[in-house]
């Protein structure tokens, strides 16, 4: 990874762990495809000052000048009777999971408190959580040391390759150029079938390199509204119900029609409605696990896997240790570096995909995985224990627009792009602020 120390960087994204570089290395990454694919000269380095901005959105989001909690009463670290597990509660359907596996005294189940859930968390051993978790669809996992996970099967699965790996498909479909200059995604056609930060961090990449992006989202499994506006800029969102044989059609005639397709969701969750993906197209995919190694089939969140894979204790401990003591208390990122580093990445990956069709009209598979930029951040070289607290980015690096919000008329204050500069172009904001979660037409435009 590119090193970003240097005047002006002191305390952006501290950590033990080198955020800061991981962060600057996926946006130059996301510069220098669009460089080749629009065949221009190379940007210059993206400001670490905006980059970390970009990468702690969620901490920066503001509704009204006031912030938003990014995390459920219910999320968090627990500890339990051997150690700590992290779980993930945000939407309803994974808060009604992991209450289900817990016991919980008569009279609190229907309206838990989070003490409530400690203490019947507290009873139970962290590997129990985890496998029940596992079992129910519900969210949580064991809080391991970095020694542990790499010596697990999950863990070596997230060692053996890049954070994003790309295939070449057998199909053919017709060469399609690429326009010229610092937005070489003209024309280009992305179908978005992402969620959380991600995907739509890479959709929304796309987006601002000049593609047109759709995103889709089943009516039966609400966003969470802040959180779209902080990621959607530049998009246009529809609901479409693929559970019905109508919506499954009309996926389909909008899958025909486009260049990219990008999903968010558990290997084969998609795929078993059985779309089928036009001769030529870009697949992308961004999960937590990978599509290989035994928990392929899981589901998981940035807070979730930085838990598994030992990022938590490592930031916890403070002494940048691989095996912290079994009582150390666990710590986070301070940003949700997997998701964004790794949405960045997946984005350069398809711009990629995109020049090497334009040039021999074959297909491309995508794969990006949060646990592989996790391995990629615990292995990377310039560990600092003795970082001081996160420095917050400057006003400069936000912008404020008139949002709608749950029906209301609020002022949003987002961040700007991470990428700065575009070829000799500056960018100063997205196309378009998030439009409102589900309100276009599930439709290209004419």
């Amino acid at each position: 990874m590119t090193t970003t120390s240097g005047p002006g960087t002191p305390g952006l994204l501290a950590a033990t762990l080198p955020v800061l570089d991981l962060a600057v290395a996926s946006v130059a990454a996301v510069q220098d495809a669009a460089a080749r694919a629009g065949r221009t000269a190379p940007a210059p380095p993206p400001d670490p000052e905006r980059v970390a901005a970009a990468f702690a959105s969620d901490r920066l989001l503001r509704v009204d000048g006031e912030p938003v909690d990014g995390f459920a009463p219910l999320s968090g670290f627990f500890r339990a009777a051997d150690g700590w597990v992290r779980t993930h509660a945000n939407y309803p359907h994974h808060r009604a999971r992991l209450l289900a596996l817990l016991v919980l005294p008569h009279g609190t189940a229907a309206n838990p408190t989070r003490d409530d859930v400690t203490a019947a968390l507290a009873e139970r051993s962290a590997q129990d959580v985890e496998d029940a978790a596992a079992a129910t669809g519900a969210i949580a996992v064991r809080v391991r040391t970095e020694d542990e996970w790499r010596a697990s099967a999950p863990g070596r699965a997230a060692a053996s390759g890049t954070p994003v790996r790309t295939a070449v498909r057998d199909d053919d479909g017709a060469a399609r150029p690429l326009d010229r200059g610092p937005r070489p995604l003209a024309g280009v056609r992305v179908l978005d079938l992402t969620r959380v930060i991600a995907g739509p961090v890479a959709t929304r990449t796309l987006a601002l390199l000049g593609a047109d992006v759709l995103r889709l989202d089943p009516p039966r499994l609400p966003e969470i509204e802040v959180q779209h506006l902080d990621t959607g800029q530049g998009k246009r969102s529809a609901l479409l119900d693929l559970a019905t044989r109508d919506g499954r059609t009309r996926a389909q005639e909008l899958l025909d029609a486009a260049d990219v397709l990008v999903t968010g969701y558990r290997p084969g969750a998609v795929e078993a409605f059985g779309l089928g993906l036009p001769p030529g197209a870009v697949r992308a995919r961004v999960t937590a696990w990978g599509d290989d190694g035994p928990w392929a089939g899981r589901r998981g969140f940035d807070s979730i896997v930085q838990a598994a894979s030992g990022i938590a204790l490592v930031e916890g401990s403070r002494d940048g240790a691989t095996s912290p003591p079994a009582n150390a208390t666990p710590g986070a990122l301070p940003a949700q570096a997997l998701d964004h580093a790794t949405g960045y990445l997946v984005a350069a990956a398809v711009v990629d995909a995109l020049a090497g069709r334009a040039a021999d009209g074959r297909g491309r598979d995508v794969d990006g995985a949060l646990a592989r930029t996790a391995h990629a951040l615990l292995v990377a070289p310039r560990r600092d224990p003795a970082h001081g607290e996160p420095r917050t980015p400057g006003p400069r690096c936000v912008v404020a627009h008139r949002a709608l919000l749950d029906g209301r008329g609020v002022t949003l204050t987002t961040t700007r792009p991470a990428l700065d500069r575009l070829a000799g172009e500056g960018v100063d904001d997205y196309a378009a602020p998030a439009r409102p979660w589900g309100q276009d037409d599930p439709a290209w435009p004419a």
